[in-house]
């Protein structure tokens, strides 16, 4: 990983790890589908699920989510919409993120935690958002900074997004405080991770060998015979379902010239550009040295750099930042909050291009950071967007259109007959799948396994709610189910004939290896060997235990077999998941103990994280199952579709 990408990686660390509070800066609009028209401003907001009685309104829900896709729009352009979004699923992981910070403030008040008003003023002054030149900004400008935000965020709301965040860290460290790494525990992790290896590999793929291979009728109907209940069919089913079809409401939707306008003015961010700088740098590193020593260093390469050395000619001589020293510390163009804190603040507050600061110091060590050159923000005019505005509005409202009819038809739809009534009633049509099994797709909707896994949890009669597939909401109901049962041979003779064929050619690559392994053992060289039984030896990079192989990729036995084995050392026949391998060791690097000495402290850090990690995870599992949690997927559908 370059030095870049770990400056950015730890940028999002801190982002997730002051997961609340980000949340109170991110940018948030509420559709006016999520407000009734009528009673704006005099009910209860709409809540996307509750916790124990308390509930998670669907702003909060909408703010994650549009910070989240302003997050991607900024990485990839504007190419990342909505549409994408929902493909991978981020409603369903914000959604959970969401739950799971709920259930974890629960949890606290449950075992008696509180959060003093010192406490939260001593966070707010640490947050590197609100200081400057290592001051906390004043309550005017902090004031001011809130009321920035889109929607306006009162000191009241702010504190408290605050206040929880601490209940939520006071919870986690009475729960996992009490974990510990052993030095010999952690020795024996940070060589497993940092020993490497060399190999020579020869890889015998399986599947270059099918093509020789013959198998007849006699010997697949001979094997199926031996292993029946391997060809099994299970269970099957067939369903009718009515479809509110989100692409087919789209296509008949019109974008007038003022919805476009509003739609633009309202998403002026995802059409912006904000400023940007290019900036290079020098780093010297500070871990595991004396901290007085290394800015010292860095004063005196400052001082050279100010002085008129060529600043390009210190980087390649000093810089330790091995991702773009020789390139004269280049880092390229960056916007606000792509680097670490202190880093970030440096080289946006530099007033002129050319200009040189530092030492800076961050996590990494010392910085030498000057400005290149600065991109002013921008924003794309409305007539430049207007095909991708016109997708976007058009997608929206065929979305909320749908969340509105499957609303309908929810309460309509109660038995098989309603089904038919409604589609009829509402210009759609009931359709019937064929018979599949409960993994598999559904032909004539495609991936939906919320929709096959409903169909098999149905009984007769029964009539599912809203399902969500990549098409629309399905309402369905069984129409038919057919028996587990093992097939006859000819419904099934081309999936025996594919397994025997693979085994056999799995066969006679274990025995390609052995031949290999056998002119090995008569002294002759392993390239030479190798091209013997008409294969190339190849010669792979350094590698970790849990390194990827070319040809092989993860192989965990090949690399357990490469580490239990001495530098210049042969294997015998090593199988894989589709073949066999011979190795030879080529280099053995292991760590010492100098390099254990110098990062124990980071490593036992970063271990305990990810330890405390997953047993608070665990731990917040269990709590959550004495928890009422309910989810209100109507609300999920109008925002998201």
């Amino acid at each position: 990983m370059t030095m870049l990408d770990r400056m950015r990686r730890h940028q999002n660390w801190l982002k997730w790890s002051l997961a609340l509070v980000c949340l109170a800066f991110v940018i948030f609009y509420i559709p006016d589908f999520l407000r009734n028209p009528s009673t704006a401003g005099t009910t209860t907001p709409d809540v996307v699920a509750s916790v124990d009685g308390h509930d998670i309104p669907a702003g909060d829900f909408l703010r994650a989510y549009q910070s989240q896709l302003n997050s991607y729009r900024a990485q990839y352009g504007s190419q990342m919409n909505e549409r994408l979004l929902k493909q991978i699923g981020i409603d369903q992981q914000i959604l959970q993120q969401l739950v799971d910070e709920e259930s974890a403030v629960a949890e606290a008040r449950r075992a008696g935690i509180r959060v003093t008003d010192a406490e939260v003023a001593q966070r707010i002054y640490t947050i590197p958002a609100l200081m400057e030149n290592g001051a906390f900004i004043g309550q005017a400008r902090y004031q001011q900074l809130l009321a920035s935000q889109r929607p306006p965020l009162t000191v009241t709301e702010f504190e408290e997004s605050i206040r929880r965040s601490i209940l939520v860290d006071k919870l986690r460290a009475s729960v996992t405080d009490w974990m510990a790494v052993s030095d010999a525990e952690l020795q024996t992790e940070y060589r497993r991770r940092n020993d490497k290896v060399t190999l020579s590999v020869v890889a015998f793929n399986a599947d270059s060998y099918r093509p020789d291979i013959t198998v007849s009728d006699a010997d697949a109907s001979a094997y199926f015979d031996a292993h029946k209940d391997a060809f099994k069919v299970g269970e099957k089913r067939k369903v009718k379902y009515v479809m509110v079809d989100v692409e087919a409401l789209r296509a008949k939707v019109t974008v007038t010239p003022a919805e476009l306008t509003k739609a633009y003015n309202e998403g002026m961010d995802q059409f912006s550009q904000p400023e940007q700088v290019r900036a290079s740098h020098i780093l010297l590193k500070t871990e595991g040295k004396d901290d007085a020593a290394v800015k010292a260093q860095a004063e005196d390469v400052l001082k050279q750099a100010k002085g008129g050395a060529d600043f390009a000619a210190l980087a390649a001589k000093y810089s330790q930042d091995d991702s773009n020293a020789k390139s004269g510390g280049d880092l390229d163009f960056f916007g606000r909050g792509r680097m670490v804190p202190e880093f970030d603040a440096a080289v946006f507050a530099i007033p002129t291009v050319g200009e040189i600061v530092g030492p800076v110091k961050t996590q990494f060590g010392y910085h030498i950071i000057k400005l290149t050159e600065k991109r002013a923000a921008t924003v794309k005019p409305l007539e430049e967007v207007k095909q991708q505005l016109t997708e976007q509005v058009s997608t929206e409202k065929a979305q909320q259109q749908a969340g509105e009819l499957a609303q309908k038809l929810q309460a309509a739809i109660k038995t098989p007959a309603d089904l038919e009534k409604q589609a009829a009633a509402n210009g759609l049509k009931v359709e019937e799948t064929g018979f599949f099994l409960v993994n598999e797709p559904i032909v004539s909707v495609g991936a939906s396994p919320e929709m096959s896994q409903r169909a098999f949890a149905l009984k007769e009669g029964e009539v599912s709610g809203a399902v969500r597939t990549g098409r629309g909401v399905v309402f369905e109901t069984v129409s038919g189910t057919q028996a587990p049962y093992i097939p006859k041979f000819d419904e099934v003779k081309d999936a025996v004939r594919d397994t025997v064929t693979r085994q056999r050619a799995v066969d006679v690559a274990k025995q390609k290896a052995a031949d290999l392994v056998a002119k090995l053992r008569t002294g002759m060289e392993f390239d030479k060997a190798a091209k013997a039984v008409g294969l190339e030896a190849k010669s792979t990079e350094p590698l970790a235990r849990d390194g990827a192989i070319p040809e092989l990729g993860a192989a965990p036995a090949v690399m357990d077999r490469a580490f239990s084995l001495s530098e210049g050392s042969l294997s015998d026949v090593i199988a894989t998941d589709n073949g066999a391998a011979v190795i030879k060791v080529l280099t053995k690097a292991q760590t010492s103990d100098a390099d254990f000495a110098s990062a124990k402290d980071a490593f036992r850090q970063e271990i305990l994280n990810d330890r405390r990690g997953r047993f608070f995870a665990a731990y917040m599992g269990k709590a959550k199952q004495k928890m009422k949690i309910t989810v209100n997927g109507d609300v999920i559908r109008r925002i998201v579709g």
